[in-house]
């Protein structure tokens, strides 16, 4: 007789394709928005920055029409859910939790990432250059002033989300070589081994056409303004 045998598990599809895709876009349009920024190429630079808006719009609308496990509700807990999760980070074990997708701990790390990021783009949707040629599409709605002060932030908040970046990637790779849970793959192909008996995620169609809809018009109505 086997005691303690370990429970079947099965691979799950915990990410659907959308927050796939918004996830990795966001990296590459991070890193466009730098290289942009630094070399003076300010029309490619206003680019990502719309794309990145749309990006954003879109995630925020997922986070509460989306998939299962693509919504705030299904990760963002609160203190005492986080500090349990904390007792037993140390263990070397994957943790799967109750919930598939991100833990307590990393919900922070998404919501300060897209708080971040959400700032930094608002910041150079106003922002002015010194001399007042290349702004940024909604900087008519405010003064001279307010608009260098939006750009001098706009510049300083790079930092901070920089830090927030490298302190998701730090996690990343503490789960990938202490925990032995390779997160990079699983946002890759989307897939994560669960207890046998779980489902994959469905994509909700009808609020994929009104996410990417309701971004598509925000971006049109920024950038025409």
């Amino acid at each position: 007789m086997i005691l303690n045998a370990p429970a079947p598990v099965s691979a799950v599809r915990i990410w659907d394709p959308l927050i796939r895709l918004i996830h990795w876009l966001m990296v590459l349009l991070v890193g466009v928005s730098w290289w942009t920024g630094e070399n003076g190429e300010l029309d490619y630079h206003r680019y990502s920055g719309y794309a990145l808006l749309g990006l954003l719009v879109l995630r925020v609308f997922w986070g509460f029409f989306g998939s299962h496990s693509a919504r705030f509700a299904s990760f963002v807990k609160g203190p005492r859910a986080i500090a349990a999760y904390l007792r037993q980070l140390p263990a070397r074990t994957a943790h799967t939790p109750a919930v598939p997708g991100h833990n307590p701990l990393g919900a922070l790390s998404v919501i300060a990432l897209l708080l971040a990021m959400a700032t930094q783009v608002a910041l150079g949707l106003f922002a002015v250059d010194v001399d007042g040629i290349e702004s940024g599409p909604l900087s008519h709605l405010v003064s001279f002033d307010t608009g260098r002060t939006c750009a001098k932030l706009h510049h300083q908040l790079f930092d901070v989300l920089l830090a927030l970046i490298a302190l998701h990637v730090a996690s990343v790779l503490f789960y990938l070589f202490y925990k032995r849970d390779n997160l990079i793959a699983t946002m890759v192909h989307g897939r994560r081994a669960l207890p046998a008996g779980s489902n994959d995620v469905r994509v909700p169609t009808g609020a994929l056409v009104v996410g990417i809809a309701l971004a598509a018009a925000v971006v049109w109505w920024i950038a025409t303004a």
